[in-house]
């Protein structure tokens, strides 16, 4: 009887630890259910509060104040056919007959404020100009660059590579801006009349080559007493008409 009973003992302990065994299962799947329920609106809220942050808000950009520099060449309230290039834009209509006058509708550029001639604010406007190409512009409309490393006095002459600019006042077709080769034209600040003063007076001894930076024939006229008089003939011929001239290659004054 005593196994019997023992038995039934250890059926009855089992059946315990099973239904324990389960009932702790059951929880547990409870549980995480609830934890998803309660975890489902604060990750849509995360969600949301994520989707906010990321979205930057919308502002409308400020128009820019920063007025444009071509406005300081533009007077105000004067005459807009009187403007400089620079504060208009013109229609330009390149099939004119060139050398004669043309007639091209104009606006003001922005922050630019004009008259007509009775004195009222306008945009639209007309000039009047010759019908020619900036470069072909005579050389008084135009500043150009110099170059200080060229030969002036040389055969042939020589020329440069000029950067060309149209002065405010002068319209033209074409660009405002333009290169063009140009001869040799610049001083260093030596006078003509001076050198020959010293040609013709202290020749002999090289004081014209020594004023003309020419060291090394000076020395030679120096010690040659001008060459025996013939180089110093020579030179006075040479500098009266130009031919000599200073050792950096510039032009007379």
């Amino acid at each position: 009887m005593a196994p019997v009973a023992g038995l039934r003992a250890l059926r009855r302990l089992y059946s315990v630890a099973l239904f324990l065994s389960q009932l702790y299962v059951l929880s547990g799947r409870a549980g995480s259910l609830m934890t998803t329920k309660h975890s489902e609106p604060q990750s849509t809220f995360a969600k949301s509060l994520t989707s906010t942050s990321t979205n930057t808000p919308y502002f409308k950009e400020a128009e820019s104040t920063e007025i444009p520099s071509y406005v300081t060449k533009c007077p105000s309230n004067g005459l807009c056919s009187r403007l400089p290039a620079d504060c208009m834009t013109c229609n330009t209509n390149y099939s004119c007959i060139y050398g004669k006058p043309a007639t091209f509708d104009c606006k003001v550029k922005p922050h630019v404020h004009c008259v007509d001639q009775n004195n009222h604010e306008q945009e639209n406007f007309t000039i009047n100009m010759t019908c020619q190409f900036c470069w072909q512009l005579a050389t008084t409309d135009y500043v150009c660059t110099n170059s200080t490393s060229c030969m002036t006095v040389s055969c042939p002459r020589q020329r440069y590579n000029a950067t060309c600019t149209v002065r405010d006042n002068v319209h033209c077709l074409g660009n405002r801006v333009f290169p063009k080769m140009l001869y040799c034209n610049w001083t260093g600040g030596y006078k003509w009349s001076t050198a020959l003063a010293l040609s013709i007076t202290l020749g002999g001894f090289g004081a014209d080559r020594f004023y003309l930076g020419q060291w090394r024939e000076g020395l030679g006229k120096l010690f040659s007493f001008g060459g025996l008089g013939i180089w110093t003939l020579i030179d006075v011929l040479l500098i009266g008409v130009g031919y000599v001239g200073p050792a950096d290659g510039s032009l007379y004054i």
